[in-house]
């Protein structure tokens, strides 16, 4: 059963142009200083690529549904499968503010309200963190650092 009325979103204003906020989530090679530590490719419609996160030892297939250049890129991912979208609005002054909704989540109840919890945290992150490298030059390592070794395992 789908639970059609939830849904993730996160929000940044990034001080830089929507084409080259737009483009840091679409090169694997600007992504990974932010997001993931690796992928299998450049994000294009129609194309599936899997992103990992060495650390966690963690991937997951990535099926680009839409992108319009510097303004949407909609992905389907993980398992069980949600949608993601990520919305990019020029503003005048040349910045970019970043929308990223996540929906179509198929669970409910508690397993729903701790994804949900975890994707919230999760998109955050991604957008604290690509503020920083875009803004200032800066990576900040915050997925890496956000479930060390040393601490407990997230969830437990």
């Amino acid at each position: 059963m789908e639970n059609n009325n939830a849904y993730v979103e996160a929000q940044m204003l990034i001080r830089k142009p929507a084409a080259r906020v737009f483009e840091a989530f679409i090169d694997p090679a600007v992504t990974c200083h932010f997001w993931f530590t690796k992928s299998s490719g450049k994000l294009e419609a129609g194309k599936t690529v899997t992103w990992e996160w060495e650390m966690y030892n963690v991937s997951t297939k990535v099926v680009v549904k839409e992108i319009i250049p510097d303004v949407k890129i909609a992905i389907n991912w993980s398992d069980p499968v949600t949608a993601v979208d990520f919305n990019f609005q020029s503003l005048q002054d040349g910045s970019t503010y970043v929308v990223i909704r996540e929906y179509d989540f198929k669970q409910t109840g508690d397993e729903l309200l701790g994804i949900i919890r975890d994707s919230t945290g999760g998109f955050t992150t991604v957008l604290d963190g690509l503020k920083a490298y875009l803004e200032h030059g800066i990576d900040l390592n915050l997925i890496a650092d956000k479930f060390p070794k040393a601490v407990a395992q997230h969830g437990k």
